[in-house]
């Protein structure tokens, strides 16, 4: 049995805000997750709210507390760094391009504990050499190597780690 397919016009109109629809939505957006400024632009943007209204209306978001780029900063940093185990170097490249200020980008940095930071490193290092098998040692520690500059931690913790993995094993 087969089913008709969905129609997608792509000529259908887009649904834009009015001004008193925009702040409740912005709010309720803001409400759900910390959002950054630039974040709640591009949804003004996308549903047609442009200019002087759309600043106006980022500034009363400020101003009620649902907008808070240095609270936005700290949760992202810790959410990235717990979550998805990303280094320091990838979250503030992260928060860079999200034109977060340099202040609430240190700010966020306070939220991860050195020793926690370490600990999470060490475990990384222990479970993708576990997961490779090359032979080559040279080769093997290269692609360790490069998966954690990837992941975002600076190459200098990167190389302490991988020294204490092989002492220990």
């Amino acid at each position: 049995m087969s089913y008709p397919r969905k129609d997608y016009d792509s000529d259908a109109p887009k649904k834009y805000w009015s001004l008193e629809e925009a702040k409740l939505k912005i709010a309720s957006y803001c409400a759900y997750q910390e959002r950054c400024q630039k974040e709640v632009r591009e949804k003004l943007h996308e549903k047609g709210v442009y200019g002087t209204p759309a600043e106006d209306l980022i500034a009363e978001m400020i101003t009620e507390g649902f907008l808070n780029e240095e609270r936005f900063a700290q949760s992202f940093f810790r959410g990235k760094f717990r979550m998805k185990k990303w280094g320091r170097n990838k979250i503030l490249q992260e928060l860079k391009f999200r034109q977060i200020s340099p202040n609430c980008i240190k700010s966020g940095l306070k939220e991860i504990e050195e020793d926690e930071y370490l600990e999470t490193l060490d475990q990384l290092v222990e479970k993708k050499w576990d997961s490779i098998s090359e032979k080559d040692l040279f080769r093997k520690k290269n692609k360790v190597f490069q998966y954690l500059i990837g992941r975002g931690f600076e190459s200098d913790l990167i190389q302490e780690a991988m020294v204490r993995h092989l002492e220990n094993q």
